[in-house]
């Protein structure tokens, strides 16, 4: 029964810390994803003005979660906000398993902690956790 509080607590301060950051000025989206699929669990922003829509091939998308930590909690209002966050939560896995095979060969004892990816027009913060991904994407300061 303790550990049913402990993750109650764990989730609030995880959602707060979740509200905290879509209110971080320049923070234009984020995405929280599974770490074991890649599954889209959830979202903050507006992901299509990130990167809009285009059509992949079923293959390759990523699954929708049905059950897990946040599973009810995908936050996206439209279908094509939905596509957007499941077409770009496919393209950081990739990116995300690609550095991580990196890593495996340069050292396998070594782990990847960041992943930092800048444009000119904004940055890509992908953070690994245990349990899930967290992506956030902000504006990428003037020089």
């Amino acid at each position: 029964m303790a550990e049913n509080g402990m993750n109650s607590v764990n989730v609030d301060s995880m959602e707060e810390a979740l509200h905290r950051l879509s209110k971080k000025p320049g923070v234009k989206a984020w995405l929280m994803l599974d770490r074991t699929n890649g599954a889209v669990l959830k979202t903050n922003g507006q992901i299509a003005a990130v990167r809009p829509v285009r059509s992949i091939k079923p293959e390759t998308a990523l699954p929708m979660p049905t059950s897990g930590s946040f599973s009810t909690d995908v936050n996206v209002n439209t279908n094509n906000e939905t596509q957007a966050a499941q077409e770009l939560a496919s393209m950081v896995w990739s990116f995300l398993s690609t550095a991580g095979s990196l890593v495996d060969e340069m050292d396998s004892e070594d782990e990847l902690k960041l992943l930092r990816l800048r444009t000119k027009k904004q940055e890509f913060v992908i953070v690994p956790e245990p349990k899930y991904l967290l992506v956030v994407i902000h504006d990428t300061p003037p020089a």
